[in-house]
């Protein structure tokens, strides 16, 4: 056997090993059922997230079923769409997030920004790393003399619900008045105030949701070191 046939040889079984490797490696960590989870938490199809990958739906689905290896340049392109680095595919599995926030060990805090507040809250999920969302619940106190609620904006969505009392939700140039067990949803990125509309204060829940960029397909191929 010549030394070029035997160079050959250990070239291949090397091949092997790494791709065997690479496989049982994508196998443990659940790879395919990671990408495939960060993608429904975004409502996106696969050939939504192939147009920002550059890669076929068809590969994609492959990937996330486990019949293909993928390369480490086409995981830091699924990566970059949401915003996660390499690393989170081949961390430890997280567990599933189950908190119990206790009434009790809450606290209560004024409407800040403001020297006479006009309503107090509780964050409902404090003890929640990186949560997509934040809920809250809030008192309206109220008004007294000529206050004007200070409207805000943020990004992403707010829903409210109203346990009890009676408040005014204004949202741009609009004025609605909620009663308990009335809800609303809407855009956070136009001013928005609320104000207690009784004479005794209202409770209400809010959640205010997190609204995630997706990073275009050319963005994405340029980070992970692809030509643009």
């Amino acid at each position: 056997m010549s030394e070029l046939t035997v160079v050959k040889s250990d070239e291949t079984q090397k091949s092997q090993v790494d791709t065997e490797t690479t496989a049982r490696v994508i196998t443990e960590k659940h790879i395919g059922d990671r990408i495939r989870r960060l993608r429904l938490k975004k409502s996106m199809g696969l050939v939504e997230l192939g147009k920002h990958t550059g890669l076929s739906a068809s590969f994609l689905s492959q990937l996330e079923t486990g019949r293909v290896v993928p390369t480490l340049r086409n995981l830091a392109r699924i990566a970059m769409v949401f915003s996660k680095d390499l690393q989170y595919f081949f961390e430890s599995e997280p567990q599933a997030v189950f908190r119990i926030h206790r009434r009790k060990e809450r606290v209560r805090l004024p409407q800040t920004g403001v020297e006479f507040p006009t309503y107090f809250f509780e964050s409902l999920g404090y003890l929640v790393p990186d949560r997509e969302m934040d809920p809250y619940f809030a008192e309206f106190q109220p008004l007294t003399g000529e206050i004007t609620p200070k409207a805000h904006i943020h990004a992403g969505f707010e829903f409210l619900y109203v346990l009890e009392g009676k408040l005014e939700l204004k949202h741009g140039e609009q004025a609605h008045v909620m009663e308990a067990g009335d809800a609303v949803y809407f855009d956070a990125s136009t001013p928005h105030s609320y104000q207690c509309a009784g004479e005794k204060p209202a409770g209400a829940i809010i959640v205010t949701m997190h609204q995630g960029a997706v990073m275009p397909a050319r963005a994405a191929r340029t980070a992970a070191g692809a030509p643009a």
